[in-house]
């Protein structure tokens, strides 16, 4: 009977896993935006920034407190001259869209070199808020960053 139970509960546990992988259409939309974001950052890190609205308001580890888009901005400028993203995985976590309105959390590794030539690599882990403007999936919210060891 504990070998039936056992087993059960193994073929449970697997099933959940495997299914928890499958994304539905609006889930695959918002995740294939969210690449498509870090894509873009990686050739053009001021680019990247026509996908922040302008009611934006995200907290990162690195910040005492939230900041708007005009911070982003001044960031992002600050940064593109210090280093340039080389490559980036992301991994998907969780993906809870509600008609215009999207949360994805997901983890990210990615590699910048410096200004320098010297690279560097960070992990952390993200979540966007997102909300669909003319088609286009714009960071309304975020928060995460570097998990430092």
């Amino acid at each position: 009977m504990k070998y039936l139970l056992f087993v059960l509960f193994l073929f449970l546990l697997l099933t959940g896993l495997s299914s928890a992988q499958e994304w539905t259409a609006e889930q695959k939309e918002v995740w294939a935006g969210v690449q498509k974001y870090w894509e873009i950052d990686e050739s053009d890190r001021l680019a990247f920034l026509e996908y922040f609205d302008d009611s934006y308001l995200g907290w990162s580890y690195d910040t005492e407190a939230p900041g708007t888009r005009d911070d982003v901005v001044k960031s992002f400028t600050y940064w593109s001259k210090k280093g340039k993203p080389q490559f980036n995985n992301l991994t998907p976590a969780r993906i809870w869209v509600n008609g215009n309105f999207a949360f994805v959390h997901y983890y990210y590794t990615q590699v910048v070199e410096r200004a320098d030539g010297t690279p560097r690599q960070e992990k952390g882990r993200w979540t966007d808020i997102l909300m669909k403007k003319g088609g286009k999936w714009m960071i309304v919210g975020d928060h995460g960053g570097e998990i430092k060891k």
